[in-house]
């Protein structure tokens, strides 16, 4: 009998599950798809229950195919839960999760500015103000939901609400912790109540205790453990948030060592000693070698969402000819983007469809196609979207080499962007470094099997990891290298030229 472990990922779009040897050998792996609720222009929010029906559902699927395997662990990882999930003294939900691409806390951005010390902020936590931060959107449930603030009891993160339901223990990991921006010490890796205190958040609200990610937060509760086809008290670790997560499936452990996760929004990043807040990027402590490594990561709020947004709404042809053709319909758009040149003949795309999160940092900022002409074509359009998500990502990457001491000059990129072709070629001339990815194509859950693996005992901090396959990808062609140079000098002036027309957009749509 064979030890396993299973790897669970609650994503933004879909929660996904495997079950792994502790060699790494996959044995089973299952998925259930959702959507987050945009119930107003740049609102997004998804409810709990949603994504622990998810987990219950796939992990079941996975622990059937255990057979004479003994499963000697679970590890949530998940989604940036921006606000967390505020809880009543049942450990009920109050209020549906303000999930990481929600902007409605814009209001409570301009009172911090305008009252707090950022550059002291910035000093404690590592991490700047925006409306992506879960602390401006508690801000905005205390503000706009007093009923919902009255009994709230504790704000946990979406791993951490899952791990309760299924444990009845309560703890944060942390880079859950850290992710929630100005309610997070970086340095003394604890809960800041001299910043809380400022932000009028009661320190009450934070649950006590904070863990590593590896660390066994319980074990299932009988009643859980009958739902799952698992044994009463199997441990369950804490996990973390999903790109630092994936970051450790890839194989990272060493600072310098930097990996692009391109799914729904794209995050790019690299481990290092420090924060790197003075340059506009993200800091929380790392899911491995916590206590001494952080995770540095800067990132746009849509990218594949950019293309599926595209897809929906002006690719039905595409999407009927796959279904006749039994045929993935992005494949018919890259067939035909991937016949034209590099910069889609004028054309560039800012993927800013729900604000921009790094280095940008506006809520405000809005997408937009520049260069369109009467030449130009739906495929022109479509290989414009994968461009401007790709010039994004070097905006973060340029951004973050002016803190980072080296870089290794590769990029790992997983996500759902990695199984296409066309897109790493383009990250390949976009970045000017080859691009590798994981045969495997499991990231955050392989990740959250490792992290799972290690806090079983069933590996070392220091073992080779030998659960994924990398593969080179794309190597830049210095034409088409050439070519990108000068797009992206073009993308990078078009956002300051164009703010002010953004925000009078956005007050004419009503959410400024």
């Amino acid at each position: 009998m064979a030890d396993a472990v299973i790897g669970i990922d609650i994503g933004t779009q879909s929660t996904k599950a495997l079950l792994v040897l502790a060699d790494g050998t996959i044995l089973a792996q299952a998925s259930r798809s959702y959507a987050p609720d945009t119930p107003h222009p740049n609102w997004a929010e998804q409810h709990p229950d949603v994504w622990l029906a998810a987990v219950e559902a796939t992990v079941a699927d996975v622990a059937r195919a255990a057979g004479t395997h003994a499963v000697r662990g679970l590890c949530v990882s998940s989604l940036y839960g921006g606000s967390g999930i505020p809880v009543d003294r049942n450990m009920q939900p109050l209020h549906p999760c303000l999930i990481w691409m929600d902007r409605r806390a814009e209001a409570q951005v301009a009172w911090v500015k305008q009252n707090i010390d950022l550059a002291r902020l910035g000093s404690v936590t590592g991490n700047g103000v925006d409306s992506y931060y879960g602390f401006t959107k508690m801000m905005w449930l205390r503000d706009e939901r007093p009923d919902v603030w009255a009994e709230t009891v504790l704000l946990l993160p979406p791993n951490a609400y899952v791990i309760q339901r299924l444990t009845g223990a309560v703890a944060v990991d942390h880079s859950s912790a850290g992710n929630i921006g100005g309610v997070y010490d970086v340095a003394a890796r604890r809960w800041s109540h001299e910043i809380l205190d400022l932000l009028g958040i009661p320190a009450a609200l934070m649950p006590d205790r904070l863990v590593e990610p590896s660390e066994v937060v319980g074990g299932l509760d009988a009643a859980a453990a009958a739902r799952l086809g698992l044994p009463e008290g199997t441990p369950v670790m804490a996990g973390g948030v999903d790109a630092a997560v994936a970051t450790y499936a890839a194989g990272v452990v060493a600072p310098g060592h930097h990996v692009a996760m391109i799914g729904t929004s794209m995050c790019w990043g690299y481990v290092a000693p420090r924060a790197d807040a003075a340059h506009g990027l993200i800091s929380m402590p790392y899911v491995v070698n916590t206590p001494h490594d952080l995770y540095v990561f800067g990132g746009a709020g849509t990218a594949g969402a950019s293309v599926s947004w595209f897809r929906d709404q002006f690719c039905q042809a595409e999407v009927e000819a796959g279904r006749a053709q039994g045929r993935d319909p992005h494949a018919i758009l890259e067939d035909a983007a991937a016949g034209l040149p590099a910069g889609a003949e004028g054309l560039v795309f800012l993927p800013y469809l729900m604000g921009e999160r790094s280095p940008v940092w506006d809520g405000q900022a809005s997408g937009a196609f520049v260069g369109l002409n009467l030449f130009h074509t739906r495929a022109h359009l479509y290989r414009a979207v994968l461009e401007g998500v790709t010039l994004a990502l070097r905006h973060n990457m340029e951004a973050g080499a002016k803190g980072a001491a080296t870089l290794e000059q590769r990029l790992i990129v997983v996500g759902g962007a990695a199984k296409s072709d066309l897109w790493m070629g383009i990250v390949a001339d976009v970045t000017g470094l080859p691009v590798w990815t994981i045969k495997e194509e499991v990231e955050a859950a392989l990740g959250a099997a490792r992290l799972a693996a290690l806090g079983a005992g069933l590996i070392g901090p220091d073992d080779e990891n030998t659960w994924i396959t990398l593969v080179e990808r794309a190597t830049p062609t210095p034409s088409r290298q050439t070519r990108y140079d000068a797009l992206f000098a073009v993308y990078a002036a078009l956002y300051p030229a164009l703010k002010t027309q953004m925000h009078a957009l956005a007050a004419l749509r009503g959410d400024a």
